[in-house]
């Protein structure tokens, strides 16, 4: 099955003046769009996979939901604050318990546990990180750099049209992976070397913190994409000495957010 985003089908529709929506023209707009595009076709996820990303996803809601919690706690009144502690305890709980759950799935499938220990030698990988890969990106390891980063929305896009030269950005793909990259690349740039040596090259050479940090992302999801084809453990190099302070890091690490 090809699994595309509606907006480009909706984008083909409109190419060809077919403006009008109902399931009969959208069934023939599927149909034409799947005969000119000719979408790449890929097995649908197993019932193992479609529980692990059950679980990342309700994980996620549940970090979401103790973060909203503890922001409203530190405005709410007095008189609030019993049951919202309480509320907080019972989402931790939870929290614990996903992991477990998670941790467990993991480990019950070999393919899986193999990617697990790879992810999680390189430095700035934790089990939040390494199984939101395995669940939300399963093609990692089968694409190449480019296609890998274009999957998951870090691949910039140009905007040139003649002698303009506009800035380039970065697109679509997969947002809630893209997320939890951000916050463990926050981490592998202040402990993992050649991240870290990245950025402090990008940041003397003029590069903004945001640009660089999107740029280390990239980077880093390509390390991990080699490694997962290659089978190849991490090892980590010696720390490059500091350049440029990293206290002007965009973003900070969260207690349960992290990688």
């Amino acid at each position: 099955m090809a699994i595309v985003n509606p907006r480009q089908v909706r984008d083909f529709a409109r190419a060809t003046g077919r403006l009008a929506k109902t399931d009969r023209l959208d069934a023939e707009v599927l149909a034409r769009f799947g005969e000119a595009v000719r979408p790449e076709a890929r097995p649908l996820a197993d019932e193992q996979a479609q529980a692990l990303e059950a679980l990342v996803t309700r994980r996620r809601q549940l970090v979401e939901m103790l973060t909203a919690e503890k922001n409203r706690r530190a405005r709410a009144p007095k008189i609030l604050h019993h049951s919202i502690d309480e509320h907080i305890r019972w989402l931790e709980k939870r929290l614990s318990g996903f992991d477990d759950e998670l941790g467990e799935l993991i480990r019950s499938t070999p393919l899986w546990r193999e990617r697990d220990e790879l992810l999680r030698s390189v430095t700035g990988v934790g089990k939040v990180l390494s199984s939101t890969l395995l669940a939300q990106l399963p093609e990692l390891g089968m694409l190449n750099r480019k296609q890998i980063a274009a999957l998951a929305g870090l691949a910039p896009f140009n905007r040139d049209s003649g002698n303009m030269r506009g800035s380039r950005c970065i697109w679509g793909g997969r947002a809630q992976l893209r997320r939890v990259l951000y916050m463990a690349t926050v981490a592998g740039v202040r402990s993992n070397p050649p991240i870290r040596t990245f950025y402090l090259r990008l940041r003397t050479n003029g590069k903004h913190a945001k640009p660089a940090l999107i740029a280390c992302m990239r980077k880093f999801l390509v390390i991990l994409n080699a490694m997962v084809l290659h089978k190849t453990h991490w090892q980590t190099p010696a720390l490059a000495p500091s350049t440029v302070a990293l206290s002007s890091l965009p973003g900070a690490v969260s207690e349960h957010g992290c990688c």
